[in-house]
């Protein structure tokens, strides 16, 4: 049963989905952590992998970067192959001075200034929230594991922010009684689709610019870090 951006047959969907917006790193996790893996799309180069993690079937699913792209494919497999549900895993940036580059953390609800709600639905809103249920097995996972995880709203921005012309100017964009953890590109649009055909979504970043750290990090650390995300992602779904 292709869509216009998927070719792959219903079966080979799992209805659990690990979203990375990098086609290459969906390759490194299902050749890393999945057995019995296979390529199930490569439509556009996005490229998708079915295997399993510890006995679970698990597929993982390439995004791209920003709302539209995360959203086409977020609502062809909701709507299309019964997923039920997709974690995002993803870097961000962020303003927040509490937060330091390599943490992870995990988005209590995204708020954007997107147009995506009114042309896909007539709707008018800035704020959405992602899937309580999903966010608790994550949370419990990674205390169960000793990962420092950090948890609260977070922005879903239609720019690049570093390309920003005034940082100041690009904060005043949104309210500043939030302490917002995080800025990134895609999670607004996944949970709009999620909540819309009633599943469940979830996003995970690990930050890797901030305003307040002019740390660099090395390649190694970045990885560490990444497969830390990569890992309480896929422990939390089974």
């Amino acid at each position: 049963m292709p869509t216009p951006h998927i070719e792959s047959k219903k079966s080979d969907i799992a209805e659990v989905v690990l979203m990375p917006g990098d086609p290459l790193r969906a390759k490194y996790i299902a050749e890393k952590y999945l057995t019995d893996y296979k390529l199930v799309n490569r439509v556009r180069n996005m490229f998708a992998y079915t295997g399993k993690y510890k006995g679970k079937k698990v597929t993982v699913f390439a995004s791209g970067m920003g709302i539209p792209s995360i959203g086409i494919y977020a609502y062809e497999l909701f709507r299309f192959y019964n997923v039920k549900k997709i974690i995002r895993i993803g870097t961000s940036g962020s303003f927040n001075k509490n937060i330091d580059v390599l943490d992870v953390i995990l988005s209590e609800g995204s708020y954007s200034k997107s147009y995506f709600d009114q042309l896909i639905d007539n709707n008018d809103i800035n704020y959405c929230i992602s899937s309580e249920s999903l966010n608790k097995k994550i949370l419990d996972t990674a205390k169960d594991n000793n990962i420092k995880l950090k948890y609260g709203k977070t922005i879903t921005s239609d720019i690049f922010d570093l390309y920003a012309d005034d940082e100041k100017d690009f904060r005043t964009n949104y309210p500043d009684d939030i302490d917002f953890l995080a800025v990134e590109m895609e999670a607004f649009g996944l949970f709009y689709v999620a909540n819309k055909f009633n599943r469940e979504a979830s996003c995970l970043m690990t930050v890797v610019d901030s305003l307040y750290s002019k740390n660099s990090i090395s390649s190694e650390e970045r990885e560490k870090s990444l497969d830390t995300m990569i890992t309480l992602a896929l422990d939390s779904i089974i």
